[in-house]
């Protein structure tokens, strides 16, 4: 039998994946495969415009998956992207007039679900999942901020040099990546 120390990331993940599924199930006749409502979603929610690669953060995919369906939400009108006026490289993404049109419906949508999921559970055991949750989110996202911290700051766009500009070597490199899969 699964101690609740095994248990507990499985059906964490199963519920995030059930309740994606389910949301995606009821925005598909609107044309939205879940790729598309969930960069939507997250493009709505942000205080200001995102970059390709914060996009692809907050989905948790790699930037080039991203930068592809970018592309094709572009030419399908859902997203428009622009160069950042700081850096020619970046790329800002920001809705696009038909994804405005339909966001308060994804919206409306993901509310009622959350609803009728949530309706049955009381209000106590809510707020302790919700604060159970959020700290292991927060410690999660610490430990993650500390092992980019021990990692070689390297820029894209500088070939394999820090940012200090500085060649990284091969040993340290190495060092570092040996050190995060500890």
């Amino acid at each position: 039998m699964m101690s609740d120390w095994e248990t507990f990331g499985p059906l964490l993940h199963g519920t995030a994946r059930a309740w994606r599924q389910k949301l995606d199930e009821r925005l598909k006749p609107m044309g939205l495969s879940q790729a598309k409502w969930r960069t939507l979603l997250h493009l709505s929610l942000a205080r200001n415009e995102l970059t390709q690669a914060e996009i692809a953060a907050r989905l948790g995919v790699e930037e080039p998956s991203v930068v592809t369906l970018l592309h094709r939400l572009e030419k399908e009108g859902w997203i428009v992207r622009r160069s950042s006026s700081h850096d020619r490289r970046c790329k800002m993404v920001n809705l696009g007039r038909r994804a405005q049109r339909v966001i308060s419906k994804i919206n409306a949508t993901a509310d009622e679900l959350r609803h009728e999921l949530l309706i049955e559970i009381p209000a106590p055991e809510l707020q302790t999942c919700i604060k159970v949750l959020a700290h292991i989110r927060a410690k999660a996202e610490k430990h993650d901020k500390l092992r980019r911290a021990e990692m070689p700051s390297v820029d894209p766009g500088d070939n394999g040099q820090n940012t200090d500009g500085h060649p990284i070597t091969r040993k340290k490199a190495l060092g570092g990546a040996a050190r995060i899969s500890q």
